[in-house]
């Protein structure tokens, strides 16, 4: 709604957009990307279909747009730094194409190339399309084709188009979190226990605060961040420490009588249970965790950790002994304003299965067993 020159709820608006665009890219439907360095239809390549790719590549040059890390792996000239621009060749296909997105058969068929990469240009909403598609828990990779008249074709094809200009710096921003809940839920670890619940406002997942007790909001809190793992904490998984992890901090703060746990919906280190299956396989071909995650284009960890601190202080604690250890926990929590007043590690669930796998969190992340 506009009045004068004014937008009228922008950003409940834009949260509006970019659920739609989101929803539409996981479906195979393309989006218009509009800003100040033009227009781009923009389509996720994991979901692209035959006919929606087929009049993609009748209508011009497509571009495959991939992030730093998965063209490291194809050999692909990032120009952009954290984005390569593949042109993709008329002859192209669907089945190829994919093939470049998902690196499940990198080394059964590792020849893709050699792979040419756009250079110069404004690449901004090529950015923010692979935002768009990490946030759409998708693989980092998009099709890409520059558009002369944008809302014609978004009114014609009723395509969901999102204004880069204001929604670029908005997507980066952790949504606002309502206290939608709470209520009492006994359990094993603690029958005192309440599960509270909070909705991010631009439509996310949801995320849990389980209080054991009632704490007090004068001292430091004996508390965890734990992001859900549904192999872990549901089947039992050895792979991972994260089913014991959980128990652990539970059974402690039982004990102590008081504490919150942070069950914070970032699967996969905040690539989504898919893609977290695909690094598994990656895994079971040699790779290690994060080299995993950087094949399928990711960093090593996409999780966002001031949700953590913000459902901490919208419940009233400052500070925290903070059950972890993640060093990026606890310097999150600082930068955020949440004091971290001791660290109390949580060294469980050690396996045949994932002994590697700690290992190489210890080497690369810097987790501290």
């Amino acid at each position: 709604m506009l009045q004068g020159n004014k937008v009228l709820g922008l950003k409940p608006l834009l949260n509006d957009i970019l659920a739609r665009a989101r929803a539409d890219l996981r479906m195979g439907v393309p989006v218009v990307l509009t800003g100040r360095g033009g227009a781009l239809l923009v389509m996720a390549a994991e979901t692209a279909g035959e006919l929606r790719y087929d009049t993609l590549m009748a209508r011009g040059e497509v571009d495959l747009v991939l992030t730093g890390r998965r063209a490291e792996t194809l050999k692909a000239r990032a120009y952009d730094g954290d984005v390569a621009r593949v042109m993709l060749p008329e002859s192209a296909g669907l089945a190829w194409v994919q093939a470049l997105a998902d690196p499940a058969d990198d080394m059964r068929v590792p020849m893709k190339g050699p792979l040419q990469t756009r250079r110069g240009g404004n690449c901004e909403l090529h950015r923010l399309a692979i935002t768009l598609v990490k946030s759409a828990r998708l693989l980092p990779a998009v099709l890409v084709q520059d558009l002369h008249d944008p809302l014609g074709l978004a009114n014609d094809e009723n395509l969901t188009v999102v204004p880069g200009d204001l929604a670029s710096p908005h997507v980066m921003e952790m949504a606002a979190l309502d206290n939608v809940v709470a209520a009492r839920v006994p359990i094993r670890a603690a029958r005192n226990t309440r599960l509270h619940i909070f909705r991010p406002e631009d439509g996310g997942e949801e995320h849990y605060a389980v209080e054991i007790g009632r704490p007090d909001r004068d001292a430091p809190v004996l508390a965890r961040l734990h992001s859900a793992c549904f192999t872990g904490d549901v089947l039992g998984s050895l792979k991972c420490d994260c089913g014991p992890q959980l128990n652990a901090a539970l059974a402690a703060m039982g004990d102590q009588g008081a504490g919150v746990l942070l069950y914070l919906n970032q699967e996969g280190r905040g690539i989504g249970l898919a893609n977290k299956m695909r690094a598994y396989a990656l895994q079971d071909q040699g790779f290690d965790t994060v080299e995993a995650n950087h094949r399928l284009g990711f960093e090593d960890d996409e999780r966002d950790f001031r949700i953590g601190a913000s459902i901490l202080q919208k419940m009233g604690f400052s500070s925290v002994r903070l059950l972890t250890n993640n060093p990026g926990k606890i310097a999150m929590m600082e930068r955020c304003g949440v004091g971290v007043a001791e660290r109390v590690p949580l060294q469980v669930g050690k396996t045949p299965e994932n002994e590697r796998y700690l290992a190489v969190k210890a080497a690369k992340s810097g987790h501290m067993f």
